[in-house]
């Protein structure tokens, strides 16, 4: 009898055991998903505020959560935040990474990630390919119903009036906005950030249209909004005194504008932003020569022009990346297509009573499949053999880039095209923004050039710019009278000592001599002229 006792003691002492660990268990899981929860919650506070904490927090998700859905969102902020600091690259394999195409992703999630696509693809000047991505937003959202619906349909709105505004299309982007406060005016009224930005956008493009005047009064506005995300939105912080400082240099107010760059810059600085930095340095560097600080104005430019390469080399890498990451999953898809195909030949196989279905509906899903495919490649113009065949090549001057003929022929017409359409005088003209418009890759518009120029990028664009600057000396006698600091700003050059340097290089001689040469021969032709 006592050891039936004992007995039932210790399988009741088992069971409650069993019963306490499994407890345990669950407290300790849903612990662990209320940690994450918090995580992203933090870090999504601080992606414009302090984007290196929020990276480290994301990249803690990353290493700790097998959940896809967390991973998918720690990219999205790994994104957002390596864009607030202006790190193009890392943004890009982030927003690009694999995780986000996973079936089980919310809805939410994977539209926020194709707007954070078309961002990083417009800011590279792939147009084409940033519209693709924002439509496919704009499809996922019309077809289900989320609770953030209207803030991500206004996302989408602003990303479209940024890209307007980007190309200088600022009348249809004004029409835009409108358009946009009108459907969206509830959203806009309770939500003080999205109010912001939209009137940071209506700013710029009354600024690019030289209204100034309303240009102000929407800024004004914007700090007129009390709300606490002003204060910790330091990007927006950067961008909104750069443009007060704009405005004021418009109205010749140098002393309010060189205050508002510099409090610009402060925030820029903090979030290490090369590509915000590069813009007010610039923008200090003309205040400076217009009011006629000459040494603040050298200072200002200097760093200006060392910023300019870094960022046109953090571009390029970019450029090359996204185009990487889309070959990279174009390829997974095709090998996907091949692995339905054989599948769907095998059940072909495994009678002749599923031999009718199965044909049926192997050719319908293929050719839509087919359609789907081609439909994209298409719409990101690209060759799919380039994609597919291209291997990487080791740096070497004797060795030569692989180049489809079309591809070379096309690139050499756009070539053509671009030489008659005077863009080479845009003096923010880099390989990946040309790059960019022709929509190739660098490296494939680099080789292009070295072969049939005989030049690189930057000697091409420069012959370019100074035959440009030979036909005004020599058609126009009113440009011989012009300061050399002028002529070097109207064929694209940011500096007197940078054009007279690349003139002399090109012509054999500094520009006073060639303009001099020019006075002599116009004098000599008209004394022959008299005499005759």
């Amino acid at each position: 009898m006592v050891n039936k006792l004992s007995q039932h003691h210790s399988q009741c002492v088992l069971y409650y055991k069993k019963l306490t660990l499994l407890l345990i268990g669950c407290l300790l899981s849903f612990n662990v998903f209320s940690q994450q929860d918090n995580l992203i919650s933090k870090a999504s506070e601080l992606v414009y505020s302090n984007p290196d904490e929020a990276i480290k927090i994301a990249e803690l998700i990353l290493k700790t959560s097998q959940d896809s859905q967390d991973n998918a969102h720690a990219r999205l902020l790994l994104a957002k935040s390596y864009l607030v600091k202006g790190a193009f690259n890392e943004a890009v394999i982030n927003a690009f990474d694999d995780v986000s195409l996973l079936d089980d992703i919310n809805v939410e999630t994977q539209v926020e990630i194709n707007i954070i696509k078309a961002t990083l693809l417009r800011k590279l000047y792939l147009d084409k390919q940033s519209e693709y991505y924002l439509n496919q937003a704009s499809e996922m959202l019309s077809k289900e119903s989320i609770k953030a619906q209207d803030s991500l349909h206004s996302n989408i709105a602003l990303e479209r009036i940024n890209m307007l505004i980007d190309r200088r299309n600022s009348t249809e982007a004004l029409a835009v906005i409108n358009k946009t406060e009108a459907q969206f005016k509830s959203f806009f009224e309770s939500n003080k950030h999205k109010k912001q930005s939209l009137y940071i956008a209506k700013e710029r493009a009354f600024s690019d249209l030289t209204q100034y005047d309303s240009a102000f009064v929407y800024i004004n506005k914007i700090f007129s909004v009390k709300d606490s995300t002003q204060v910790t939105n330091l990007y927006e912080r950067a961008m909104l005194y750069k443009e007060l400082g704009y405005l004021h240099l418009q109205k010749k107010e140098f002393d309010k504008s060189e205050k508002n760059f510099f409090i610009a810059l402060r925030f820029a600085e903090i979030l290490g932003n090369d590509n915000l930095l590069l813009q007010i340095n610039r923008e200090l560097a003309i205040n400076y020569l217009a009011s006629g600080q000459k040494s603040q104005h050298k200072v200002y430019n200097d760093v200006f022009l060392l910023l300019n390469n870094e960022v046109e080399l953090m571009e390029q890498e970019a450029v090359n990346t996204v185009y990487n990451l889309i070959t990279k999953q174009h390829e997974n898809w095709v090998s996907s297509e091949k692995d339905i195909y054989q599948r769907y030949q095998n059940l072909l196989l495994a009678g002749i009573l599923f031999i009718i279905v199965v044909c049926v509906f192997f050719i319908l899903t293929s050719q839509a499949r087919k359609k789907r495919i081609k439909e994209i490649i298409s719409y990101l113009e690209i060759s799919k053999s380039n994609l597919i065949k291209t291997k990487p090549t080791k740096k070497s001057s004797k060795r030569r880039i692989a180049i489809p003929e079309e591809t070379e022929k096309n690139l050499l017409d756009k070539l053509k095209r671009f030489e008659k359409s005077k863009q080479f005088l845009n003096n923010d003209m880099s390989l990946a923004l040309l790059a960019g418009k022709f929509e190739t890759n660098t490296k494939y518009l680099s080789e292009i050039i070295n072969r049939h120029y005989n030049d690189n990028f930057n000697t091409f664009i420069n012959k370019l710019r100074i035959k440009h600057i030979i036909e005004k000396l020599k058609s126009d006698s009113n440009y011989m009278n012009y300061k050399i600091s002028y002529l070097a700003e109207e064929c694209g050059f940011t500096s007197h000592s940078s054009f007279a340097t690349v003139f002399k290089s090109i012509v054999g001689m500094s520009p006073a001599t060639f303009i001099g040469l020019i006075k002599e021969e116009r004098k000599s032709l008209k004394k022959k002229e008299n005499v005759e």
